[in-house]
């Protein structure tokens, strides 16, 4: 396993910032920052996305900040400028692979049949997303991905929420994730800070029953 595969692993959650608003994006990745999340994916989605991760990662040097919804070779060279630590695609692109790993950066394309796993890690991926995680049986098609693959890194995302993240990851998923089930969205939306941390604090409730 690379270093960078075991820093998602003691991660456990990415959390996937995609708002369209990148003012309400950078509230929610403080809030997320503070409640101690580890890793963090802004999606290009956002608007300004580059701005943003290069203004998380002088803001917390502690957190691994990456960029997902990567698939364009301009896309890639941005967030690779802003500094992004990982990147993150739906499906291989060859466009966004090669400038990613030229720059030693891990690249993380999502699969979904078990020949898509198999090329990706082959081809150089350092963590594989399983995507979308939810519709394409679950916990129990994980389980089944990591049978035949014990030593590709994967990362379930679409449908994962704090009910059945720990299934994922009791399935031998490296780590999970979690957008819309994690993100206060519609708290911050409405103006409620109070609100968006108890959200933020109750979905980790769940995921750590122990703290």
């Amino acid at each position: 396993m690379s270093a960078f595969a075991a820093r998602l692993r003691d991660a456990r959650v990415v959390p996937v910032i995609r708002h369209g608003d990148p003012e309400l994006a950078l509230q929610a990745c403080e809030l997320l920052a503070q409640a101690g999340l580890s890793a963090l994916e802004v999606t290009t989605t956002v608007p300004g996305a580059d701005r943003l991760i290069a203004e998380l990662r002088q803001r917390y040097g502690e957190i691994c900040v990456g960029a997902g919804t990567v698939l364009r070779e301009a896309q890639a060279q941005a967030v690779l400028r802003a500094g992004a630590e990982f990147v993150v695609s739906p499906c291989w692109s060859e466009a966004a692979a090669r400038p990613v790993m030229e720059a030693g950066i891990p690249y993380l394309p999502g699969a979904v049949t078990p020949g898509e796993v198999h090329h990706h890690f082959a081809s150089g991926a350092d963590v594989v997303k399983v995507f979308p995680a939810d519709t394409t049986g679950g916990p129990g098609y994980l389980r089944s991905l990591t049978t035949v693959f014990p030593d590709i890194p994967l990362m379930p995302t679409g449908g994962v929420s704090p009910a059945n993240a720990q299934d994922y990851l009791d399935a031998g998923a490296l780590c999970v994730g979690m957008g819309g089930q994690l993100l206060p969205v519609k708290e911050l939306e409405a103006g409620d800070r109070d609100g968006a941390v108890a959200r933020i604090r109750a979905a980790l409730a769940i995921l750590n029953p122990a703290n």
